[in-house]
């Protein structure tokens, strides 16, 4: 596959994680664990915020992998 095309397929699977990812955060947010107490709240924004990247990591490295094929 062409590493164009592959960065293409890429981007929009980030977009597409990112919009899944959000809309996932914004209903967990909304359990009364979460929405009542403010270190719980705290905790849960900042892990939900940073969270995303553990999946995008393997899209990001497969988005740059260069083809091994003619060589």
């Amino acid at each position: 596959m062409p590493l164009r095309l592959r960065k293409f397929i890429g981007a929009v699977a980030l977009f597409v994680l990112v919009i899944v990812w959000a809309l996932v955060a914004m209903a967990l947010a909304q359990m009364p664990a979460i929405r009542e107490s403010a270190i719980i709240s705290i905790a849960y924004y900042v892990i939900a915020g940073i969270g995303w990247a553990l999946p995008a990591i393997p899209i990001v490295t497969w988005m740059s992998r260069r083809s091994d094929v003619g060589g």
